[in-house]
């Protein structure tokens, strides 16, 4: 059996993207196993996979994570769905002593997040047991580099200031490194659609959407074009008027009549966006690989440096829809922003196949 633990949406996706390829198309019409929060099955008789949704507290990560759930089960995956933050300071303990079975029973772990604490806590228990880290946006791209220069994992929007929590999880967090670090003990395999540059002892298997692109789609085009929202404003990255000006700009030039919110960007924020724009705000129900690849979606893409100006090419491959990066100019950024954020940005859109880089908005 192959154990796979999910804390957003677009880690769902991509171990299902991970166990199609693994499988040679064989995941894609498995009969479905029953519907439920807590249902289980047998995975099928192609595949023995179940996934663990370490549930997060925000209702749109939530609901989105339920719908993906429900692909999930359709095709014949094992999904249990685990309310690790539940109130109460006993729910993380809780938690890996209700999954330390499911551990042991496993022949591959697969991670959707290497920086996450969660994960982390669950890596100290999978002993030399193979690993895979599925993509969880463009993190896959500083944990593979981090772990190359043999450095402690730390998100790159972070500043990198180590409080009493960061002190207290740290022998957790060096465990974890050395299960995420090329071993003669295990395998260690990055399943992503970003452009990587592993140090030798990682195997690196490409994600090009094969499982969305065969179950879904193509799409109806319309005439004008969308835009993507991004959670920098959120994370502190990104000064909140200088991201109300530049959408504003972009959706004037380029005629832009719908924008995809981020699941984690602000109600206030989408409301001042809308009121300022005209634009229709669109909160999808699914990952927006799977919403632009069902359509209907415009013929052009805008972006701000995030994961989808690497996965909109492979999703959307065959169709004339083109994908637009707009730069960050180092004069967005807040002084809480990372000093590695203007670089990690820069590259992030510098590193994207297929996509058209459009200036910053004066």
């Amino acid at each position: 059996m192959d154990l796979a633990f999910v804390e957003s949406p677009v880690q769902l996706l991509n171990v299902l993207e991970w166990a199609h390829t693994r499988t040679s198309g064989l995941l894609h019409g498995i009969p479905a196993q029953p519907k439920g929060p807590g249902s289980a099955g047998s995975g099928g008789t192609a595949h023995a996979l179940t996934v663990v949704v370490l549930s997060p507290t925000d209702p749109m990560s939530r609901g989105q994570l339920r719908r993906m759930a429900e692909l999930a089960r359709d095709e014949g995956v094992t999904v249990r769905w685990q309310e690790a933050r539940a109130p109460g300071a006993g729910a993380p303990l809780r938690t890996v002593r209700e999954l330390a079975p499911l551990l042991r029973g496993a022949r591959r772990v697969v991670v959707g997040d290497p920086f996450s604490r969660y994960v982390q806590l669950l890596l100290t228990l999978v002993g030399t047991k193979d690993l895979t880290v599925v993509d969880d946006g463009t993190a896959t791209m500083e944990y593979v580099a981090q772990v190359a220069r043999g450095e402690r994992l730390v998100r790159w929007h972070r500043r990198g200031r180590r409080g009493a929590r960061e002190l207290a999880l740290a022998p957790v967090s060096a465990v974890a490194r050395r299960r995420l670090s090329p071993s003669t003990a295990r395998e260690v395999e990055v399943f992503t659609a970003m452009p990587v540059d592993p140090p030798e002892g990682i195997r690196v298997r490409a994600n090009a959407f094969a499982w969305t692109r065969t179950r879904f789609g193509p799409p109806r085009l319309t005439r004008g074009a969308d835009l993507v929202g991004t959670s920098l404003v959120e994370t502190g990255v990104v000064d909140p008027g200088r991201y109300e000006e530049a959408v504003a700009a972009l959706a004037a030039r380029h005629g832009a009549t719908r924008y995809f919110a981020h699941r984690r960007e602000s109600t206030g924020k989408l409301r001042r966006l809308a009121a300022r724009t005209g634009l229709e705000i669109v909160r999808p129900d699914l990952p927006l690989e799977l919403i632009a690849r069902r359509g209907p979606i415009g013929r052009t893409v805008l972006s701000f440096p995030s994961t989808v100006v690497h996965t909109l090419p492979l999703a959307l491959a065959g169709t004339d829809v083109a994908v637009a990066a707009c730069d960050i100019p180092p004069e967005w950024l807040r002084e809480t922003a990372s000093p590695r954020a203007q670089g990690f940005l820069a590259g992030v859109t510098g590193t994207a196949r297929g996509v058209h880089r459009i200036g910053a908005p004066a």
